[in-house]
């Protein structure tokens, strides 16, 4: 019915200091196999070792790794904007060419045809 757990074990070394048996390094089991996964780095972790490589201080790394993302960010807002506008733009314009069509008079129509006429009796 002993249910404490078993005491630690205290190892005198050669030295003549203690140490705990559990801390004690392992023995020599033979060569360790070390398989190393080699993996191509991020675009931009490349360019950061690139430039830690060729000698530009950290301060340089740290200013990529802070205003590339930015940067992008940036960009991309600026695109998303320009991308609704468009948009806007296509959608007013469809918008005020149905308007006009159907408000368009039979006179309109006939004008039309006759410009249509002229410019291909120019050419």
């Amino acid at each position: 019915m002993n249910h404490l757990p078993e005491p630690a074990r205290v190892v005198r070394l050669p030295d003549g200091t203690h140490t705990y048996a559990d801390q004690l390094p392992a023995t020599y089991a033979g060569p360790q196999v070390v398989h190393q996964h080699i993996h191509q780095a991020a675009p931009d972790k490349t360019i950061q070792r690139i430039a830690l490589g060729s000698g530009v201080g950290a301060g340089a790394v740290t200013a990529g790794v802070y205003f590339g993302p930015l940067l992008v960010a940036a960009l991309t807002a600026m695109a998303a904007n320009i991308a609704f506008l468009a948009f806007l733009a296509l959608v007013l314009g469809w918008g005020v060419h149905t308007v006009v069509r159907s408000i368009g008079s039979p006179e309109a129509a006939s004008a039309v045809k006759n410009v249509r006429k002229a410019r291909r009796k120019g050419r």
